[in-house]
């Protein structure tokens, strides 16, 4: 059973968000109590979905002692009793901590591992695969930065995805994706073992980072890509070094201005994910129990091609549709992940 005083804390400050909302509030203490309220609202709702089932039980139980509301009362009472654990397991689960970073946009890096050229392609097998999902959930797909190899495989790619939940769902990528195929550079017919890492960042928002314009050294460089007139011709790209960390970040797209703000933006996420990496490692105990650890070293998936499975090893999942799932098909297993995330959190909380 929830504490009803916990209950009402949440319902009380809510109430006084909205109260502030009415107010009026400068600009950034106003969107921040506007993105907690947005957070609480569903909360809220599902308190009083599931107070309003007591409540009726309540009533219901008290219609036992008049004789003649005894048999509508008794099928009363067993339906709600049936509705009740559900809408208490629901309540559960919107009172886990959050991430607060699960509602912003996300940089996906994509960069191959061991395998030479076959990781190459399978890095951009696995850009396909996030381009088909984001189109699938409506989201939007910038590609801010791709070095292709010659023949069409990817040596390293940033890119941001922007909608609805973006970071909440593609957390759960961040790792090492290992392929098991038939290379289509391998003439002997051989199975080979490559890799590729996945690295997906939550978008830092200005107030989250600020850069001292000391810290950092700005470079102009000649774009370069697969061709056209535009490349080689103007000093365009941009490339930004942050002098404390060592930190490197480029943008080559054909505006010098444009560019600047890319890649500004990408240092200000990388910044920001370390910083939430190292509160993340003094916090150990209780992120070696969540599936979506953020290790970048960690092996998280396989692709078998000739079996034509996929296996998430950090939950022993195991799909056979891997024609889908590269081509975009991930909600399955991202469910699967969010629902063992929430599993073991319930199970810390009712420790």
């Amino acid at each position: 059973m929830i504490p009803n005083d916990t209950l009402d804390q949440i319902v009380a400050r809510q109430q006084y968000l909205e109260a502030r909302m009415a107010e009026g509030a400068p600009g950034a203490e106003m969107i921040a109590i506007a993105r907690e309220y947005s957070d609480l609202k569903p909360v809220v709702e599902t308190i009083a979905r599931y107070r309003a089932l007591t409540a009726e039980l309540e009533e219901a139980q008290a219609m036992l002692a008049e004789p003649e509301m005894r048999g509508l009362a008794e099928e009363e009472i067993a339906r709600l009793k049936e509705a009740l654990p559900e809408a208490e397991q629901a309540l559960r689960l919107a009172l886990l901590p959050r991430d607060a970073a699960d509602a912003r946009p996300a940089m996906i890096e994509i960069r191959p591992g061991t395998g030479g050229e076959e990781a190459a392609l399978f890095a951009a097998d696995l850009l396909r695969m996030y381009q088909r999902y984001a189109d699938a959930k409506g989201w939007s797909f910038e590609i801010i930065d791709e070095q292709a190899t010659e023949l069409g495989g990817i040596r390293e790619l940033t890119a941001r995805v922007a909608g609805d939940g973006v970071f909440a769902r593609l957390k759960f990528e961040s790792g090492v994706h290992r392929v098991q195929r038939v290379p289509e550079t391998e003439s002997g017919g051989r199975i080979h073992t490559s890799a590729a890492t996945v690295a997906v960042l939550p978008e830092a928002a200005d107030v989250d980072i600020d850069i001292a314009p000391a810290d950092i050294r700005i470079d102009t460089m000649r774009a370069s890509g697969a061709g056209g007139q535009h490349v080689n011709t103007t000093d365009s790209a941009v490339r930004i070094t942050h002098l404390p960390t060592g930190l490197v970040v480029t943008s080559s797209e054909k505006s010098q201005h444009r560019n600047r703000e890319i890649a500004m933006q990408v240092l200000k996420t990388r910044l920001f994910d370390m910083e939430r990496q190292r509160a993340s490692d003094e916090r150990s105990a209780a992120r070696k129990a969540q599936v979506g650890s953020g290790d970048r070293s960690e092996r998280i998936r396989t692709y078998n091609f000739p079996q034509g499975r996929m296996t998430d090893h950090r939950i022993n999942l195991t799909l056979y549709r891997l024609e889908e799932i590269l081509g975009g098909d991930l909600d399955e297993t991202i469910d699967a992940l969010i629902a063992e995330t929430q599993a073991r959190q319930l199970a810390e909380m009712e420790k």
